[in-house]
């Protein structure tokens, strides 16, 4: 790893499989440790969608840090948001479809939780930004769907993979869109000591 601008003053886990988040993190010149939550994700209810966001990332950074008590433990979670209606992670190739060609030519919401817990304390924050999906035909949807890569991801595309061309505009945090929203998530470490400068 190349020499970043900070270092550990503590250990971290990030409660996240996602390679995205991991490479998000890897940026800071930091260690860290990466322990998947096993939480199982509600399905939404009554409550807005930054507030869910909010929860599912808490639950999974507590569910780690019981594992791991000592260490500071980073949760995420990525919700796609257009009107009231909350797309996750689409089931099949079908519901990538319909994620997608409920998206196109709109603008929609992305919103990222995250959830540090740290000495049995948790903090939380959470970042939006809106991004403009072109309006492509819906043969160029089942030809992007057919790569399979929509199908682990929030809303079924992936701004840093080959679905970055459907995305015509950017309003805020293009690493929130990616799924870990650097700079809020560098000041909260900075801010509790997490990590400090590499001098």
């Amino acid at each position: 790893m190349k020499r970043g601008p900070f270092r550990n003053k503590k250990d971290i886990v990030l409660a996240s499989k996602s390679p995205r988040r991991q490479e998000l993190l890897s940026l800071l010149g930091i260690c860290f440790y990466v322990h998947p939550s096993k939480f199982k994700e509600p399905k939404p209810f009554n409550i807005s969608p930054s507030d869910y966001a909010l929860l599912l990332a808490k639950k999974k950074a507590e569910e780690v840090a019981h594992t791991f008590p000592q260490a500071a433990v980073l949760g995420a979670d990525t919700i796609v948001v257009i009107g009231d209606k909350i797309l996750g992670k689409p089931k099949n190739q079908s519901q990538a479809l319909e994620y997608l060609t409920l998206l196109r030519g709109k603008i929609h919401t992305v919103i990222t939780a995250v959830a540090l817990i740290e000495k049995n304390t948790a903090h939380t924050f959470f970042v939006q930004s809106k991004v403009k999906i072109a309006n492509f035909s819906s043969s160029v949807l089942k030809n992007y769907i057919a790569t399979q890569e929509p199908l682990d991801k929030a809303g079924a595309y992936a701004v840093q993979g080959i679905g970055g061309f459907l995305v015509e505009e950017i309003q805020g945090s293009y690493t929130n869109v990616i799924g870990l929203p650097l700079t809020e998530t560098t000041k909260l470490l900075i801010e509790k000591q997490i990590i400090v400068l590499n001098q």
